[in-house]
C-alpha cells in the first residue's frame, strides 16, 4: 500500500464508509506509520488475525 492510499482506507474508515478495515502483514508497518500520527489514533482498534493480518475497526470512545 502507498501512502496515499493508506490515508485514504483510514478516512474511509473514519467517516464510516467501512465498517473495518483489513491490513495485510506485509502493509502493517507502513500502515502503522501513518496512523499513530493521526489526531484520533486511540480510536482505532486493531484486532490480530493468523498469520500477522489486522482488522482495523474506528470506536466511538477512544481506547484508554
Amino acid at each position: 500500500m502507498t501512502e496515499e492510499e493508506i490515508k485514504n482506507a483510514i478516512n474511509r474508515l473514519r467517516n464510516r464508509e467501512i465498517e473495518e478495515l483489513y491490513v495485510k502483514h506485509e502493509d502493517f508497518m507502513a500502515f502503522r506509520e501513518v496512523l499513530v500520527v493521526q489526531d484520533d489514533f486511540k480510536h482505532f482498534k486493531g484486532i490480530a488475525q493468523h498469520g500477522g493480518n489486522v482488522v482495523y475497526r474506528y470506536l466511538d470512545t477512544p481506547r484508554s
